[in-house]
């Protein structure tokens, strides 16, 4: 190709090297976009209006090489190269030169317009232009400009030297020449890219923004703590942050910004921005860059969280509650036996009761595997291991509960059966013992309401494996008493595990949060947006989630997602709550995911 010649993109096949990008706007993201383009070997040109933003980002990527030197990364010479390829200046005109020019100016459609038209009249026919929102959209931006088929999205998450993904997104008009040469240069740049078609949030903030959003009308509702709702969400599915710490992260203004163009595409009540999105950023209190959020910070700009008049009083607050030495655990499944070990672990007198002692004296025996291991990886000492097995009383009968102090029913996830079995706990119980059930789904009252000591009965919601899972839901009804939510909540301390309050509905905090961004994922599918694979690294390589949502799903059972789906539909009736048809499809055909060999994806036979 001569240096006169003007390719056509719409044709190209062959990636065009990009070997000099500008990047227009140096905030937080084109800083740490500068920095990955100038340490792959690239030209970098900053532009930035404010040049107190230009000297910040020359700042920022001299502290960043500096520390890489220090650990050993790169040596003293190659940190001077890097300084030396990054230029800044005050005028688009600078992009003249470049191959490639990313904007990531604020999320504001007029801005990002101006800026493009500006680009048009600057750089040469054959270079490629992109947007880095994540909200607006690359058609539109596209349509506006003077050669829509070299202009895309490159979306790339913060931080980004260190977020792998990053997804490129094409419009109709996007020739497939530009979308080849920008994966090509993500991959050279180490990353990890997805093709993605143009809609707002795309995939993994399309699918993240729906679930923060909902977590923020959660916490609106009163329904539990902001720090509840986090650390449930953090221990209950690993996540690396709680979603109101995130949302405080990502700019509450932000969010909602995301979130009303998602909703005038989608329409789907799920993506409406939770009006204290907006309380919040009309007030100014726009997260960690305001120094306050849903929580308060020591800063503007500070990630060190402090006390403020919505900070929880310590659990010593509650009062009172009431003694409990013995502990009995009702079933003889996975779960039961796992809540039996965290029990017995943690010095109570544990009765495991089921259906025949046989099936008793078998959930001890995985008991004693699973303790054999912890003793094999160094975790436990075997006396710890004997003292723990010498406390668990395998019994075949319900009757052995008369003298525990804490009855935990952990049998299948039937209504039915959990209330007949709480009738039979009256029964047997001594007056004051403390009823619990760890439904996930299932409304606790309804198993209260089987008995004739409502006020004694309370949800303690394990999560599996239960002798690894530090999180517990502390589901109070209407009519449990004050002492008995106590008395749970100082148990939880005692095993170790952190207790979470919820009220006693579908899902309570997990679930509720869970299953509609799982459901959303299937969608996506269901609707050829992207592929499971792609979905499922999005979400690990932007998310930080530790599975993509069809890993998870697979995992959890096709048939439990869809039974804790329809619970939520039936509960709340959002229409943007129904259970993909896709999930109930598979379901129908027996794909019901590990169990079975086969779900989203298929499996080895064990």
């Amino acid at each position: 190709m001569g240096p006169s010649s003007t390719p056509d993109l719409s044709t190209e096949v062959t990636p065009l090297s990009l070997s000099t990008v500008a990047v227009v706007g140096l905030g937080t993201m084109g800083t740490g976009i500068a920095e990955v383009l100038t340490r792959a070997g690239r030209e970098v040109i900053g532009i930035d209006t404010d040049q107190a933003a230009a000297r910040q980002a020359v700042a920022s990527l001299e502290a960043a090489s500096a520390r890489a030197v220090q650990r050993e990364r790169i040596t003293e010479r190659e940190r001077q190269d890097i300084l030396a390829r990054f230029r800044t200046f005050s005028d688009l005109q600078a992009a003249a030169e470049a191959d490639l020019v990313i904007e990531v100016v604020p999320e504001n459609y007029e801005l990002k317009r101006q800026v493009f038209a500006e680009l048009d009249a600057v750089v040469r026919p054959d270079a490629i232009l992109a947007t880095g929102t994540n909200a607006l959209s690359v058609t539109r931006l596209a349509a506006d400009s003077q050669r829509p088929e070299r202009v895309l999205g490159v979306h790339f998450f913060n931080p980004a030297p260190a977020m792998k993904l990053v997804e490129v997104v094409s419009s109709v008009l996007t020739a497939p020449a530009a979308v080849a040469a920008v994966t090509q240069l993500a991959r050279d740049l180490g990353k990890d890219p997805i093709a993605v078609g143009d809609r707002p949030g795309f995939v993994a903030d399309g699918l993240l923004f729906g679930y923060l959003n909902q977590a923020a009308a959660m916490y609106e509702s009163k329904y539990a703590t902001r720090e509840d709702i986090d650390a449930a969400m953090r221990l209950g599915c690993g996540l690396p942050m709680g979603p109101l710490a995130l949302l405080d992260l990502i700019g509450v203004d932000t969010a909602r910004t995301v979130l009303e163009a998602m909703y005038a595409e989608s329409h789907d009540r799920l993506h409406a921005p939770a009006p204290i999105l907006g309380q919040l950023a009309e007030a100014g209190l726009t997260g960690r860059k305001a120094g306050r959020g849903f929580y308060t910070y020591e800063a503007p700009g500070s990630p060190t969280v402090v006390p403020d008049a919505e900070t929880p009083a310590a659990d010593g607050a509650l009062g009172a509650g009431r003694t409990v030495t013995s502990v009995g655990v009702a079933g003889s499944g996975t779960m039961a036996s796992g809540i039996a070990e965290v029990f017995a672990k943690a010095g109570f007198d544990v009765v495991l009761a089921a259906r025949s002692p046989e099936k008793a004296e078998k959930a001890k025996a995985r008991i004693a595997k699973s303790l054999d291991r912890s003793v094999s990886k160094g975790r436990m000492t075997a006396e710890a291991r004997d003292a723990a097995l010498a406390a668990i009383t395998p019994a075949g009968s319900l009757d052995a509960f008369a003298e525990v102090d804490l009855a935990v029913e952990a049998v299948a996830e039937d209504l039915e059966v959990k209330q007949q079995l709480f009738a039979t706990l009256d029964k047997v119980c001594k007056p004051g013992a403390v009823l619990a059930t760890t439904t996930s789904s299932l409304p606790v009252v309804a198993c209260a309401r089987a008995t004739s000591r409502p006020q004694d009965v309370i949800g303690m919601h394990f999560f599996n494996p239960a002798p690894a899972m530090k999180l517990v839901e502390v589901v109070r009804t209407v009519l449990a008493a004050d002492d008995v939510h106590a008395t749970v909540r100082a148990v939880c301390a005692k095993v170790r595990k952190h207790a979470v309050d919820c009220g006693d509905r579908a899902g309570f905090i997990v679930n509720a949060l869970l299953f509609p961004y799982l459901n959303n994922a299937i969608k996506m599918v269901q609707e050829h947006y992207a592929s499971l694979d792609d979905i499922d690294a999005a979400m690990k390589l932007g998310g930080g989630y530790p599975m993509g949502p069809f890993e998870l799903l697979d995992v959890v059972g096709l048939d439990v997602s869809l039974a804790i789906e329809k619970v939520l539909h039936a509960e709340f009736r959002d229409p943007g709550l129904a259970p993909a048809p896709l999930l109930e499809h598979l379901v129908a055909a027996g794909c019901l995911g590990r169990k079975t060999g086969r779900g989203f994806r298929e499996y080895a036979k064990r």
